[in-house]
């Protein structure tokens, strides 16, 4: 075997024995193969690792680096808390088209009889009603000249003067009667008819069979009166009563012509 090859030996040996002796001998032998031949190296196998160390202090913050690119946005939140209050309505948008009609429904069971129209009150009632106001238009219509309503009357004039007789015929024939005044706004509806034509107007009051006391068509005393002053005065022998310009009522004999007013 040659030198070189027991020297190489050699070498190997040593390096294994510096893995397991202790760190005064490892220092000894260190020296010896480094007198011997610097020139040589070990091959070693890597040693057991030793304990971590303990944890050291942290750094200094480094700089801020560059700003970066915005980020994409991020998913919707979940809803705040109290809703606000509701917005005031929109314009309303134009109507619709019509829809198709729909099918016809199933017929519905009968309901209960009623009453005959001649007892259900509340109809005959409206009836009633229904035929009074179809009178006063057709009367005032008849008349054709001048209608005034009032509460639940409508006075009419033709503009024609003529007595009481023929007054109360032209009335009765457009469904009326001779306009007679019941309280002060009946009154000054009369007397606005009365000035439009400047003349005067019988009422539909007449005087009893006791002089002074006078009574409506129907034969029910007077509730309401305006007589001019000093009136009346006929004693017995005037019956009728007259409507002056200025709404004052006098009694005068019945076959003066005077304007037909009639109420509906």
């Amino acid at each position: 075997m040659s030198m070189s090859v027991r020297h190489s030996k050699g070498l190997r040996w040593a390096c294994t024995m510096m893995l397991s002796l202790p760190a005064l001998a490892l220092a000894t032998l260190a020296a010896s193969l480094l007198a011997g031949d610097a020139e040589e190296s070990c091959a070693a196998a890597p040693g057991i690792p030793g304990m971590p160390g303990s944890i050291g202090q942290p750094g200094r913050d480094g700089r801020d680096g560059v700003k970066g690119d915005p980020g994409p946005p991020g998913p919707m939140g979940p809803p705040g808390g109290m809703p606000g209050l509701p917005g005031r309505d929109g314009l309303t948008g134009a109507p619709g088209s019509v829809g198709e009609r729909g099918q016809r429904g199933e017929k519905g069971e009968p309901g209960l009889p009623g009453l005959p129209a001649y007892q259900d009150e509340e109809l005959q009632e409206t009836l009633q009603e229904l035929r009074h106001h179809i009178l006063q238009v057709k009367g005032a219509l008849n008349l054709q000249k001048t209608s005034l309503p009032v509460g639940d009357k409508v006075f009419s004039s033709n503009g024609q003067s003529v007595n009481f007789a023929a007054t109360r015929e032209v009335c009765r024939r457009a469904g009326g009667d001779i306009a007679t005044p019941e309280n002060e706004e009946e009154n000054q509806a009369i007397m606005s008819i009365v000035k439009q034509y400047n003349t005067y107007a019988y009422l539909g009051i007449v005087e009893g069979k006791d002089p002074g006391k006078f009574y409506y068509l129907d034969e029910t005393p007077v509730n309401y009166t305006n007589w001019y002053q000093r009136e009346p005065r006929g004693g017995g022998k005037e019956n009728c009563v007259e409507m002056y310009t200025d709404g004052t009522w006098n009694d005068k004999n019945c076959q003066q012509y005077r304007l037909t007013i009639c109420e509906f």
